[in-house]
């Protein structure tokens, strides 16, 4: 049996011996059937069992619930989209984009409220967003988000901009221009969210199988190698792992994050990088990095360093990549130099899942009873929430402002074959890196990242 405790931080300190439920025990029938143990898939199992409790519910798992990014990622529930709210625009009126906008940022306060109302611990604090401006080119980019925010009536409340004296009454990072403050956000130990997730649908009647692997996927049925489920609804919330299903390799990307965790920090260390109010923290380089101070006084810390691998393929052993994990340390170190030696007791990574239109969705069929939800980009632990709620509605037919938001429907096309795929991700991930680094040497905006942000994303 594997170690799962080796997975994260997060796994380790759980404080819980991570043994696999019972698997699938031959051929049987529900109403719906989910596949995927992480959040995306418990969240819909459990407002399946708010809006309609006769319903019976299975969710497959092929190894344990929160094995995937559900179980490794940074901890920011935030309520933001990955992909851009012009785009949805796009594709479905300024109005409903404006309205998912709306619901997104209002799923940092449903998990709260769901985390007090099940008992569940796990750290949940909601201090908002501190993104450091730590260059004159980023400290541009901000200005510019600040001044699209209030064209689309975004106001203080929610997102602020602020001077170098009121960042450091959040935190003192160097190389100081600026910052901005963004509300909707909470620091938390995902996998005690997921864990805790699991055990509370599993009281409401939900039946989950873990080390279950689905083989073959399709309306109105789940096939494993214990047996086949029949389904007249049939969920698919796998994210990265898609590719491993049958010709869903091209549906999306895996694309790598690795993180590294201190040491619990003593009274002294803390007093010099703050983080007192539990903020989450990143600065505006392209290169995406992200960090937490946890509940037990850790620096959780992580960025996109792993290149992403030909064929998308999924590596276990690159998930403690060394050239990887010391880049994380050292970025974590020039931001907060007080760092400078402390402990690194923990390094892990995992793959997020994107899809090539850049937008995540929701998407179901009720006339075929296929459903699925993903292409969270690394955003998925507050996205998922609001997934979760919509795939409810929309299996069990309730009419609902959800059924409608912009991002139901939406499918994007299949990524490049190999070798295109390969490039233009390595390309245009290698541009990013010489755009950070040009900034952060001269001061000075950077077209080229600029342009090759815009590119991945087309």
């Amino acid at each position: 049996m594997s170690d799962y405790s080796n997975l994260s931080l997060w796994m380790d300190t759980l404080g819980t011996d991570l043994v696999p439920r019972p698997p699938l025990a031959g051929d049987t029938s529900v109403d719906v059937a989910i596949i995927g143990g992480g959040f995306t898939g418990l969240w819909t199992a459990y407002y399946l069992t708010e809006q309609d409790p006769s319903l019976s519910v299975m969710v497959i798992e092929r190894e344990i619930c929160g094995f995937g990014a559900s179980g490794r990622n940074g901890g920011w529930a935030v309520g933001e989209l990955a992909g851009s709210q012009e785009a949805y625009a796009r594709r479905a009126g300024a109005e409903s984009a404006d309205l998912l906008v709306e619901y997104i940022r209002a799923s940092v306060d449903e998990i709260g409220r769901v985390i007090k109302s099940e008992g569940i611990e796990c750290g949940f604090a909601k201090g908002g967003v501190i993104r450091f401006a730590r260059s004159p080119a980023q400290a541009r980019r901000q200005r510019a988000e600040i001044k699209s925010a209030r064209a689309h009536g975004v106001g203080e409340d929610v997102i602020r901009l602020l001077e170098p004296r009121q960042v450091r009454e959040y935190a003192r990072p160097t190389n100081l221009y600026g910052g901005i403050f963004y509300a909707p956000c909470a620091a938390l130990d995902p996998a005690r969210l997921v864990r805790g997730l699991a055990e509370v649908v599993e009281r409401r009647g939900v039946q989950i199988v873990e080390g279950t692997a689905a083989v073959e996927v399709g309306p109105g049925s789940v096939t494993t190698p214990h047996g086949k489920v029949e389904a007249p609804t049939v969920i698919r919330a796998t994210e990265a792992y898609t590719r491993d299903l049958p010709g869903e390799r091209r549906a999306l990307v895996p694309l790598y994050s690795l993180m590294v965790a201190t040491e619990p920090l003593d009274d002294q260390v803390l007093a010099e990088v703050g983080l007192d109010t539990r903020p989450t923290f990143a600065d505006d380089r392209y290169a995406v990095i992200y960090g937490q101070r946890t509940a037990d006084n850790r620096i959780a810390f992580g960025g996109r360093a792993l290149p992403y691998l030909y064929g998308s393929r999924i590596d276990p052993k690159v998930e403690r990549h060394r050239p990887s994990h010391d880049l994380i340390r050292q970025v974590l170190v020039e931001i907060f130099p007080a760092l400078e030696g402390v402990a690194i007791t923990h390094e892990w990574g995992g793959v997020l899942a994107a899809p090539r239109n850049w937008l995540p969705s929701v998407r179901f069929d009720s006339g075929t009873g296929w459903g699925t939800a993903g292409g969270y980009i690394g955003e998925g632990v507050a996205t998922s929430n609001l997934a979760g709620r919509t795939l409810a509605d929309l299996i069990t037919g309730t009419e609902s402002d959800l059924a409608e938001l912009a991002w139901v429907g939406i499918a994007s096309r299949r990524w490049e074959p190999e070798p295109l795929r390969w490039l233009g991700i390595r390309g245009t991930r290698a541009l990013m890196s010489r755009a950070d680094s040009f900034e952060f040497r001269t001061d000075r905006f950077s077209r080229l990242g600029e342009w090759a942000y815009r590119l991945l994303r087309r």
